[in-house]
């Protein structure tokens, strides 16, 4: 699909509104929205795309430059600053700007802990009461991945790939609260996902550890799902926290 011209350009010229790392893509706003909220969650969904954690330079937020790409006033753009203040996705630094904040080691493992436990409860609800059609969906993630069509030879494919897998048993819980408690986690536990999932010795047992995933909840074996899960993610923090230095340098 063709991707939008303001979009397109937009990529193209990241540093129109972020200065250092990764891009920061969003698009101007249609007349009709709410301009703070809609200026609000365009900004969230543009940070938590980001690919925060693959860059190690503090990406720097201008207002201005912000208010002129969506085509509002400052007014709604600061406002919606400060509501993503609030929920710690960026802080400003005095006479300097707004920075999107990048959590230390202990705070990203503790963050993939706590994901460790909210996903074993969306599989444990999953085995049970998830529609067997859309369980049957978690196996067509990965169903472009083979013995000739290697994760470690398609890494970026694969990464996306893991990334919907996680989305996808927190859905299919079918828990809202625990769909929100993940939201906001979500920024940071996918981009550490990111830059591990290439390593060589955690790419192998990642398929593995997926397909022991769903086996256990289209068996409805609500036990094992949820202890798989939980120990899937759990080695991520294990991994985290012992090479962490190498990412957070």
């Amino acid at each position: 699909m063709k991707a939008p011209a303001n979009r397109a350009q937009n990529q193209a010229n990241p540093g129109a509104s972020a200065r250092g790392g990764a891009p920061l893509v969003i698009e101007a706003l249609k007349p009709e929205q709410t301009f703070k909220h809609r200026v609000y969650v365009d900004l969230k969904r543009a940070i938590t795309e980001m690919d925060l954690y693959g860059d190690k330079e503090t990406i720097w937020l201008d207002e201005r430059q912000l208010s002129e790409r969506l085509g509002v006033s400052r007014t709604p753009v600061r406002e919606a600053l400060t509501m993503l203040e609030n929920e710690g996705f960026v802080r400003p630094i005095p006479r300097r700007g707004i920075i999107v904040v990048k959590k230390t080691l202990r705070e990203i493992v503790e963050m993939i802990e706590v994901w460790a436990a909210l996903e074993g409860m969306a599989a444990r609800r999953a085995a049970t009461i998830a529609p067997r059609t859309e369980v049957a969906g978690l196996r067509t993630i990965f169903a472009d991945f083979d013995a000739s069509h290697q994760p470690a030879d398609h890494l970026e494919a694969y990464s996306a790939a893991n990334l919907v897998f996680h989305q996808t048993i927190i859905q299919l819980g079918g828990s809202r609260l625990i769909e929100d408690l993940t939201a906001n986690l979500l920024l940071h536990v996918r981009g550490i996902r990111r830059i591990t999932i290439g390593r060589a010795e955690r790419i192998g047992g990642s398929i593995r550890d997926h397909m022991a995933i769903i086996a256990a909840i289209e068996s409805g074996d609500a036990d094992a799902a949820e202890r798989l899960s939980r120990e899937h993610t759990l080695g991520l923090a294990a991994y985290v926290e012992k090479h962490g230095g190498e990412f957070f340098a």
